[in-house]
């Protein structure tokens, strides 16, 4: 199909697409860091102002990082559990279980509003293996009924956090630690001061979002499940693969790295439970 898809999402939902834009544009790069090509054909097909997104070269980079460390970790969580289940919230248009190989004993589920979940099943192919969508905002409560029990699971959210308020973010942790026997919970989040900063973030600004809950201090979480340990805290200035950044965005991050209360202003976080 070459039909056009026009795109009528506001608020933070719009901001998915800036998100599939930088995993697009770092796939035109001359270093790809994660070269989602598939994230291409997604853009390719959507009729929206791309523009309204304010991504740049160095913020693609940034955005192909934090999904290439997630995806590095699900691998690892895979890999030594092979009869498990990837709990994937707030997934957007990201191509996570197409560009993944994985076992074929991975439960995978993708979870996102229905009309996210709509756009997905007309603009992306069905994934192979044991894979299924439930459309559902994440912080409803009766969706993870649909999600069985009865295997660890390693559960992602990338770029959801902040949009949550703190309690909703405590609530969505201890239902998930709560139903299943074990895993890790891999998420992104922004310190108080990117929370405060977020105007500056032109697809939160132009999309009309705003950003909520921030964290500082990693631990706190830990206190809110038995058994929630961080296995890793990264901060953004120090993730792998910094100097595969365009010249200015590795002199952007030497300079955030520096001012204390500029460095933690975003981190990605494992959790063992």
């Amino acid at each position: 199909m070459t039909d056009r898809q026009t795109i009528t999402l506001t608020g933070a939902q719009e901001t998915l697409l800036a998100t599939l834009y930088g995993k697009a544009l770092d796939t035109r790069a001359r270093r790809p860091i994660l070269g989602d090509q598939e994230a291409v054909r997604v853009m390719r097909r959507i009729d929206y102002d791309f523009r309204r997104t304010g991504m740049t070269a160095t913020t693609a980079a940034g955005v192909a990082l934090r999904a290439r460390q997630l995806d590095d970790w699900i691998v690892e969580f895979m890999t030594a559990r092979p009869e498990s289940t990837v709990l994937h919230l707030a997934c957007g248009l990201d191509t996570r279980p197409h560009r993944l190989a994985r076992p074929a004993t991975v439960r995978w589920v993708d979870v996102d509003y229905p009309e996210v979940v709509a756009l997905r099943e007309r603009l992306l192919p069905v994934p192979e293996g044991d894979y299924r969508q439930i459309g559902a905002s994440v912080t409803g409560e009766e969706w993870l009924e649909q999600v069985p029990a009865d295997r660890p699971v390693v559960a992602v959210f990338e770029g959801l956090s902040m949009y949550l308020r703190e309690e909703e973010g405590r609530r969505l942790i201890q239902r998930i630690t709560g139903r299943f026997p074990g895993g890790q919970l891999l998420f992104d989040v922004y310190g108080s001061m990117g929370i405060r900063m977020q105007k500056l973030v032109p697809a939160v600004r132009n999309s009309g979002s705003t950003l909520h809950w921030g964290v500082d201090d990693p631990r706190v979480i830990e206190g809110w499940h038995e058994g929630l340990v961080c296995l890793d805290a990264l901060r953004s200035v120090d993730m792998p693969g910094l100097e595969l950044l365009p010249a200015v965005g590795r002199a952007q991050m030497w300079v955030l790295a520096r001012i204390p209360r500029l460095r933690d202003v975003g981190r990605i976080l494992r959790y063992r439970f």
